[in-house]
């Protein structure tokens, strides 16, 4: 199956309310092709997400890039930002969304041909925009949970974080130790 035939087949099984089912690989496919699509839609689905709280979201509001008073994270892109940086929320979300569009446009990255070689280390890559990723998630529970409760959208914040900690929990890309500003929530989801 090729990227869009994947993207259906997600979509497909999404819809069936399985998502233990929906995160596994299909039989036959390349594991990096369905690393590369599933990291493309939950790009997108955090973008989205987080889109509807820019306006809550602030620098003023978020001064820092937390999750909860124990979690501070700091930016750096280990190229024009090599030393981590405090950075308010929305900086640091937009500094991501920019980083993992620079990667997911790298054919070198993640190949658009028919047949082109990912990259040896294409796992890394993916696990490193799925920890920032998960960041951002964090944020969202601790800071604006009671924002996505009164915007009605807890249903599919619920639904996309379920999605992405059984899939990243599936193939191994994120360090239970990441996890630990969600771990109850985390741990709830995973149990079988």
């Amino acid at each position: 199956m090729q990227g869009a035939q994947l993207q259906k087949h997600i979509d497909a099984t999404l819809g069936s309310g399985n998502l233990r089912d929906a995160v596994k690989l299909p039989p036959g496919e390349d594991i990096n092709e369905w690393l590369a699509v599933n990291t493309v839609d939950f790009f997108n689905q955090v973008n989205i997400l987080f889109g509807t709280l820019t306006e809550f979201c602030t620098a003023n509001n978020c001064p820092t890039m937390t999750a909860g008073p124990k979690y501070e994270y700091r930016w750096a892109d280990g190229v024009t930002i090599k030393k981590p940086i405090e950075v308010s929320a929305p900086k640091y979300v937009e500094y991501l969304m920019d980083w993992i569009e620079s990667q997911l446009d790298d054919e070198t990255i993640f190949p658009q041909k028919l047949g082109a070689p990912f990259p040896a280390n294409f796992r890394d890559v993916v696990k490193t925009i799925l920890k920032r990723l998960f960041r951002v998630y964090a944020h969202i529970y601790h800071s604006h949970f009671q924002k996505i409760v009164s915007l009605k959208e807890e249903a599919h914040l619920n639904t996309c974080f379920k999605h992405f900690v059984l899939f990243t929990w599936e193939f191994h890309l994120i360090d239970k130790a990441e996890l630990a500003p969600l771990q109850d929530l985390v741990e709830s989801i995973i149990q079988f």
